[in-house]
């Protein structure tokens, strides 16, 4: 068969999501599948199955197609870094800080980590879905662009557009799109799917009409906005975060500083009938939630500085109602965090902690990527560590009074654990099974979009 890359015609048109819904209608036409993005920038990652760091949508779209997660699914990550550069992740392991133009100017290096880990997946599996990157025709960034063109010429993968109608100007980005591409590429193109339509789809019948008979585009599906709330991979994707709920009973509050990270952490919360959600992104009072949620972090001591010069730390720290902190959050209650090799951040510093818990963060060169069954709280917690700080006293967990927290992400998916924990909340709090959840919501998804996709041009023009 022969490998799809998914091109959105502009950043957030929808290529993650629809990464997975292609892959695993494929998957469902009896073929084998694996998801791929070249390089990828986001603060959210998971620990692989080989024990490697990958974007979290990399991950999701493995989940989702039920195959073994490893770096080869996105041998390039780029996170936010000191001062003006990133952290950059390569095979799953911290290769350094780049700034913007250093990592253009050494692109080349990265290339045949790219080819190795495509090449990999190609030989194991019928198919390999490549997501792209923002739009693939920024003209100043065309021969820099490894998950977009790049990929397409070197493997001469077949092309899906995906366009974001809710944007407006949907027919300038699709015949943009679509003629700035290299002439090599644009034979490829097997049509466009128009993404995030509100309303009667009807009215955009006419409009199929123009991109197929004035653009010579094959329109593939024009799919209805949908509120997944699934696998967040950027800050974007959360802002799109929708919550309809009327009989709530308990309120959480989230803290949203600067890099806040992994917030995949807070989806069962979000999908939690009982729970109101909301994001807290500056200084206010906070005695109407129940509960407020440190985060991770990936800048922890710029993070915790935000909430000093907000005033949020001042009112945590006289806050009696329960706060929990995960991995960046967690280290934020110890007593100081010591950033002594410029791990975080351009010089050697240090910064006092909330206090709580009377012990000192380290952060060190080694980050910690784990991931199994830990024993937290008296159960037996499924999660994941990545981290670069370390408790001096090996503090793993911590339960005091109001105040508790871990460095473990993904124990809100563990549905005892989370049921306890909210039920102390709200004795009347029942708790659901999120996994179940999930599987339906995904079901019901793909379902739609499948329906509404022309399934078979898509497998015309690759097997």
């Amino acid at each position: 068969m022969t490998p799809i890359s998914i091109f959105g015609t502009s950043s957030d048109a929808g290529k993650s999501t629809l990464t997975f819904v292609i892959a695993k209608i494929i998957q469902n036409a009896g073929y084998t599948v694996a998801p791929f993005k070249a390089q990828n920038v986001s603060n959210n990652s998971h620990v692989a199955d080989d024990g490697s760091e990958i974007a979290i949508a990399q991950f999701f779209q493995a989940e989702v197609l039920g195959v073994p997660t490893s770096y080869h699914l996105n041998p390039v990550l780029l996170k936010s870094g000191r001062g003006n550069t990133a952290s950059m992740i390569v095979n799953g392991r911290v290769a350094g800080e780049k700034e913007v133009r250093e990592y253009y100017r050494d692109l080349d290096t990265l290339k045949p980590s790219v080819d190795a880990s495509f090449e990999y997946l190609s030989s194991r599996y019928d198919c390999v879905v490549c997501e792209g990157a923002g739009s693939p025709v920024e003209l100043n960034l065309m021969d820099k662009d490894l998950s977009n063109i790049y990929i397409a010429e070197r493997f001469n993968t077949k092309i899906i557009l995906v366009a974001d109608i809710e944007r407006g100007g949907v027919f300038a980005s699709i015949w943009g799109v679509y003629n700035l591409l290299p002439d090599e590429l644009k034979k490829n193109v097997i049509g466009v799917i128009v993404n995030k339509f509100r309303g009667d789809m009807s009215l955009f019948d006419e409009g199929v009409t123009i991109i197929e008979e004035r653009f010579g585009i094959p329109v593939l599906g024009v799919l209805p906005y949908g509120e997944l709330n699934l696998g967040f991979e950027d800050s974007q994707s959360l802002m799109n975060y929708v919550q309809n709920k009327t009989d709530t009973k308990i309120s959480v509050g989230v803290i949203a500083y600067p890099t806040m990270s992994n917030y995949n952490d807070i989806e069962p919360l979000i999908h939690d009938e009982e729970l109101s959600v909301e994001f807290i992104r500056g200084d206010m009072a906070l005695e109407a939630y129940d509960v407020i949620l440190l985060p991770g972090s990936k800048l922890v001591i710029n993070d915790l500085r935000w909430l000093k010069k907000t005033g949020l730390y001042g009112r945590l720290r006289e806050r009696t109602k329960a706060v929990y902190g995960i991995c960046g959050g967690y280290q934020m209650m110890f007593a100081r965090i010591d950033d002594l090799y410029a791990i975080e951040n351009l010089e050697p510093t240090s910064e006092e902690g909330f206090g709580w818990i009377e012990d000192v963060i380290t952060l060190e060169r080694d980050k910690i990527l784990t991931k199994g069954t830990y024993p937290l709280f008296d159960h037996e917690i499924k999660g994941f560590e990545i981290r670069h700080g370390i408790s001096l006293q090996n503090i793993q967990w911590f339960a005091n009074k109001h105040v508790r927290g871990s460095f473990v992400h993904g124990i809100f998916e563990n549905n005892a654990f989370r049921t306890r924990f909210f039920h102390k909340l709200h004795a009347e709090y029942i708790g659901y099974d999120f996994q179940k959840r999930k599987a339906a919501i995904l079901d019901e998804f793909i379902g739609e979009c499948a329906g509404r996709i022309d399934v078979k041009r898509i497998l015309d023009n690759v097997i």
